[in-house]
């Protein structure tokens, strides 16, 4: 079962007077990834190399370090340990020594390796999406009851009568889950698993 980490976290490591810097972060969405990244990196830094898993998708960023000695190192430290939906980020500060091709590797996936490992992670459960409605009159205290669940509120559309939320859901939970909403709008609502989820 992959993990992900409960909560930002960062590693410092210093190799042949370079010091390198890893920043690691839980990511809900590749978007997430990226202004993680944006938002983390140091423009005084020699290099800000990255990569991200999210799912299905990655990428991995050299930042002008030679070519597979930085990205791919950092997304393998990702993998090797089991992380889905996490970025990590590796600053490094040049120290005036040449590291070298296998040097650079050792340093860019070590530094990230070590950051996740000393991380606190959680485990990833399969999810699903629910769509489901409620009237104006029941939305506050069912929208709280759902939430306090570990459900995600990802869209919301209003009409006439009432909300209609799109629900990311733990799979798992969806049963209870129902049971709880039904049991809110005493029966009125719409909820069903949204097809291809």
């Amino acid at each position: 079962m992959p993990h992900t980490l409960t909560a930002p976290v960062r590693h410092e490591a210093d190799v042949r007077k370079s010091r390198f810097l890893a920043l690691a972060a839980p990511i809900e969405s590749p978007e997430a990834a990226q202004a993680f990244l944006d938002a983390s990196r140091d423009s005084q830094a020699t290099h800000n190399c990255w990569a991200w898993r999210f799912g299905a998708q990655y990428r991995f960023h050299d930042d002008g370090e030679p070519g597979g000695t930085a990205g791919r190192p950092i997304l393998q430290a990702i993998e090797s340990q089991g992380y889905d939906r996490v970025a990590v980020l590796v600053i490094r500060w040049f120290g005036g020594i040449k590291l070298g091709t296998g040097g650079l590797a050792r340093a860019y996936g070590g530094t990230a390796a070590e950051c996740l490992r000393l991380a606190d992670r959680t485990e990833l459960r399969e999810e699903c999406r629910v769509l489901c409605d409620c009237p104006y009159a029941d939305m506050d205290r069912v929208q709280a009851r759902l939430l306090a669940t570990g459900a995600r509120i990802e869209h919301a559309a209003f009409d006439g009568q009432g909300v209609t939320w799109r629900l990311v859901v733990a799979r798992v939970d969806v049963a209870a889950l129902e049971a709880l909403y039904t049991d809110q709008t005493r029966g009125q609502g719409r909820f069903e698993i949204e097809p291809g989820a």
